[in-house]
Order: structure tokens, then sequence, then C-alpha cells
């Protein structure tokens, strides 16, 4: 019998995690699961509840109980391969030795891209809403740990999908599947009751986007939280492929 594959993406915000998601829901032998931590993050997180559009409906429709939600990532059988879409913040204090029983991938991306897009969306982020340190604690976790994992960059990822993904097929050891590199533009059936807040310019994709690098000079009240956060974003992609 074959052992299921647990995939984690482990991603910040706006780091094209929704696409890679997307991706993985085009593969027959995959189910996806869209930030399934979000209502145990939002139930202890009281400041961030006031302020994630959509926070009630999250909270009233998804698990709140972190652990049961760990084990449910454990035991779910579904499909032979299961893609787990997390932001790495929504962790707060759970215990991280589930994930030498997951496949673990670190999402990141240049935090001069990254901030603005966020911004839009929740004013005058910190650096604990967009998951840098948190990443970089987690490469030393699984450093210590001597759990293996890969980083990706959103950049590197857009430049070429294809050879991205083969190599994170690879990592995981599953077959790359072509199905991955296109989809249908519209909402998939496992969104997150929140996609209508983050989701728009997915919904209406067919595929990955072209990389293109953002010509606006990054907003002055935003500033010092790129200074924070170029160092933990330099550090991490030493480790992407």
């Amino acid at each position: 019998m074959i052992s299921t594959k647990r995939i984690c993406l482990w991603s910040g915000p706006r780091n094209i995690s929704t696409a890679l998601m997307y991706a993985f829901a085009q593969r027959q032998d995959t189910k996806v699961f869209d930030e399934p931590l979000y209502a145990y993050y939002l139930k202890n997180h009281p400041e961030a509840k006031k302020y994630h559009p959509g926070s009630e409906l999250i909270l009233d429709t998804m698990e709140n109980d972190g652990d049961e939600v760990v084990k449910m990532m454990l035991e779910n059988t579904e499909k032979p391969v299961l893609f787990f879409k997390h932001m790495t913040h929504h962790l707060l204090g759970l215990k991280r030795d589930f994930m030498k029983n997951t496949i673990n991938v670190i999402l990141t991306r240049h935090p001069e891209e990254m901030l603005p897009s966020f911004d839009k969306v929740i004013e005058n982020p910190t650096l604990n809403d967009v998951g840098y340190a948190l990443h970089l604690e987690l490469v030393n976790y699984f450093k210590a740990s001597r759990i293996p994992f890969v980083v990706l960059d959103s950049k590197k990822v857009l430049l070429n999908p294809e050879r991205t993904l083969q190599k994170l097929c690879e990592f995981a050891e599953i077959p790359f599947d072509a199905n991955m590199l296109s989809w249908q533009p519209q909402q998939l059936k496992e969104d997150g009751v929140w996609a209508e807040y983050w989701y728009k310019s997915v919904h209406q994709s067919s595929g990955f986007m072209t990389y293109k690098s953002k010509d606006e000079n990054i907003s002055e009240h935003l500033k010092p939280l790129l200074k924070e956060c170029l160092p933990y974003y330099n550090e991490l992609i030493a480790y992407s492929i």
C-alpha cells in the first residue's frame, strides 16, 4: 500500500500560495486544503480577528481547535497526495513535531513586492502578520530536527513554473503532472470562505502569471517593515530551489 504524501506549504500572505494550490488541484491524485488553521489562528489571536475580513464566518465554519486540524491532516487518506496550503503565522503555539510526518515547503516573496499588495487588504501590517521571521524559525527548526524542507521563491516560480514544479515534485517524490501548469479561470470548490477578499486575480487567471517587476515605490509607512523583513528574506532565499 502506498503511503499518503502530505505536503504542507508554509507561506506568507500574497506569495502566489493560492496559485500553487490551484496547480496541485489539477492533479487527479491530489486533494487540496485551503488554510485549515485559519480559524485556530483567529480564535487565539484576538487582535487579528478584528482586522481580518470575514473572520466571523471563518470561525463559524471551520475547525477552531488546532490539534484537531493536525489530527485531520495526519489521518486523512482521501487521495494519494494531500496538499495543505498554510500561512506560517497561523501556527501560533502549535507543537511542530507533526512536521516530521509531512513534506514541508516554505514559500516566500521579496517583501518589496509583497508588502504593498498585503497592505491593500490589511492596513499597516506588522512583522508577525507577514511571516518572514517565522519562516526562518521554521528553517532553524527543520535543520535542528533533521526534517527535510525546500524553499520556493515566488519570483523563481513565476519565471519558470514548469521547472520549479518539477523540482518540487521531485522533492515530494511524486511524478510531475503537466496539468499543474494551467486551470480554468474560476473559483475552486476548496477555496476558503475568505476568497472574495483575496483571490480575485487567481479566479481570473488560467495559470501562473508572467513575472513582472514592481515599478511602484514602496509607501513611506511600509519602509520600516521592509527594513525588518529584508534580512529574513535574504537568509531564506539562500535555500531556494
